[in-house]
């Protein structure tokens, strides 16, 4: 009897795949027929699950935005339980950025995925939806941390939600070796430091 076709594994074949040729070589020579390549299959079986390099993108960043989200539980486990909401926020920053080589190449497909979104109607929705979930997530979790007395009253919870997501532009930083990852892990500790003080 021949092996049945797992297909949520194939498709997870070829996503990791596409993450490879990305890291290694960029976006730009991620096309159908490499990714085919690196995954061992033939183009065709490759376009017999996704039909564009638009499709391929999505189910890769949907699954990368899974196994991020495992990092984060896995480091949320090794907390006290319950745990501090800064502990939240710096295990979640830190597996958003490329410290890694898993989470390095889950920084260079949402790269490519953004510059895609940028030019692409129905991509750009995906993304601004999962941006806009993520933002509320950590906007909730500040206005909480705010009603049990860990952050200040008087900081404005939207300005603060932005301020958390735009440590995650330490990202090209690091990519480029512009800062180091200490220099990274350190101004993301001082910020949260600084938002957990409640006023005295």
């Amino acid at each position: 009897m021949p092996r049945q076709v797992d297909h949520r594994e194939r498709r997870e074949t070829i996503a990791h795949a596409l993450w490879a040729v990305v890291d290694q070589q960029g976006w730009a020579r991620a096309t159908m027929r490499e990714v085919a390549r690196e995954a061992g299959v033939s183009l065709g079986q490759l376009q017999h699950y996704f039909s564009s390099r638009g499709e391929m993108l999505t189910f890769a960043m949907e699954f990368a935005a899974d196994q991020t989200s495992q990092r984060v539980t896995q480091g949320m486990d090794s907390l006290d339980q319950p745990p501090h909401p800064r502990d939240v926020l710096r295990v979640t920053l830190v597996e958003l950025l490329p410290l890694r080589p898993d989470a390095r190449a889950t920084s260079r497909m949402n790269a490519a995925y953004v510059l895609e979104a940028m030019h692409d109607p129905v991509l750009h929705e995906q993304a601004v939806v999962g941006l806009r979930g993520g933002r509320a997530r950590v906007e909730r979790l500040i206005r909480q941390a705010m009603d049990d007395g860990q952050i200040a009253l008087d900081r404005d919870p939207a300005i603060e939600t932005d301020l958390i997501l735009a440590l995650t532009g330490f990202a090209p930083l690091l990519e480029l070796n512009v800062i180091e990852p200490q220099a990274a892990l350190a101004a993301i500790d001082q910020h949260l430091d600084r938002l957990f003080c409640p006023a005295s």
